[in-house]
């Protein structure tokens, strides 16, 4: 038996994100700083790394047309998430302050497409994908049936408050720790 990191380095960084945009909240305002710009890398560190799960799991759903489809919308999701936080990066050097961030976000967001594609619609697939992907593995009995249902509930956490963030990467290791000790067995035609 291996132990797959990516399945664990992917919520632990999800969690680090959390907890630094907690520590950023402390004065009242998140960003500019080094703890918006350390947990916005922490993020897109996780979607890489998620976008490797993502392909794992496609891989041990013996590539079937659901499973890829799935991975195209999660991995597309996980990479319009990237582009917003790596804006979000971008933003905060440029702004002097919080109050600075503002206008800046405006701009972008004023692109049209943008502000669907990148902040509403686009980085739900990558939530969604990562739901329907366990959820598959579970009726294949690859993963037990709580896994998708713990993957669920810290998908919504964000949805209740931004502050569960680090409760929903912890969350996502316990449910991923099936497959991160796993022999992932990968059908013999793959």
């Amino acid at each position: 038996m291996r132990i797959h990191p990516a399945y664990l380095a992917a919520p632990l960084l999800s969690a680090g994100y959390g907890i630094l945009r907690l520590v950023d909240g402390i004065d009242g305002s998140r960003g500019p700083g080094p703890a918006w710009t350390a947990g916005h890398l922490a993020f897109m560190g996780a979607l890489v790394l998620f976008v490797y799960i993502f392909r794992e799991m496609w891989l041990m759903l013996g590539r079937s047309r659901g499973a890829t489809a799935v991975l195209v919308a999660g991995a597309a999701g996980a990479g319009l998430a990237f582009v917003q936080f790596a804006i979000d990066v971008v933003v905060g050097f440029m702004a002097a302050d919080h109050e600075a961030m503002g206008p800046l976000f405006d701009q972008v967001q004023a692109v049209p497409g943008v502000s669907l594609l990148v902040y509403q619609a686009g980085p739900v697939l990558f939530y969604v994908a990562q739901v329907v992907l366990v959820a598959m593995l579970a009726v294949r009995r690859q993963v037990p049936v709580w896994v998708p249902a713990l993957v669920l509930v810290q998908v919504l956490l964000p949805f209740v408050s931004l502050d569960l963030i680090p409760l929903g990467g912890l969350l996502a290791l316990i449910a991923f720790l099936p497959l991160a000790v796993s022999d992932r067995r990968v059908p013999a035609h793959a």
